[in-house]
């Protein structure tokens, strides 16, 4: 069952996900004062009722709102370590279901251990790399190019190095890009 338009998408199109760290809140923190935080939480509060209304309509997901001021930064290195075992999908697909779905931390490294093992990887490899820094640059560079490339929030998907999808959007405008950047030359059909 496709859990997203990605999902959705892959089953028409043969495409490559090159998954990208990005923070809505670095740190876990607002870097407003607390009515500006106040205020963001507000609008969160109600995209997210938007974002999950569409999950279920469109997937059949039940979503459920993830802990708040979570420091994703450990998620995100730790998906560095699981592309290098060739387990990044499976990973990021875990993360989702733990935060979204299951309301876990994923700051919380025995959680993220756990994620870790259940996809196969070696929790105490995966642990030391995590916590050591090991991919700390690689998310860095990734967390540079957004801001480089204007991106500003979440989902943004990239088609062919040429077009900039932004926000959840219906399956067919994603593959009205994949058609683009086929008929354009920018990827191809197989």
């Amino acid at each position: 069952m496709a859990e997203s338009g990605l999902d959705s998408l892959a089953q028409t199109h043969s495409i490559t996900r090159d998954w990208r760290a990005y923070e809505l809140l670095p740190g876990g923190k607002f870097p407003g004062g607390p009515e500006q935080a106040a205020k963001f939480r507000t609008m969160i509060d109600a995209k997210q009722n938007e974002m999950f209304a569409t999950a279920r309509e469109r997937f059949g997901l039940e979503m459920r709102a993830g802990a708040f001021g979570v420091d994703s930064r450990p998620a995100l290195e730790g998906s560095k370590f699981a592309r290098l075992h060739a387990l990044e999908l499976e990973y990021v697909h875990a993360c989702f279901i733990a935060h979204w779905q299951a309301g876990q931390r994923l700051d919380d490294y025995t959680m993220l251990g756990s994620i870790a093992s259940g996809i196969g990887l070696d929790p105490v490899d995966f642990l030391a790399a995590v916590q050591t820094g090991a991919h700390r640059a690689e998310v860095q560079a990734d967390l540079d190019e957004a801001r480089a490339l204007g991106i500003s929030g979440v989902p943004a998907m990239i088609f062919g190095e040429r077009f900039l999808v932004s926000g959840a959007q219906p399956v067919d405008v994603l593959r009205r890009a994949a058609d683009e950047c086929i008929a354009q030359g920018y990827a191809s059909a197989d």
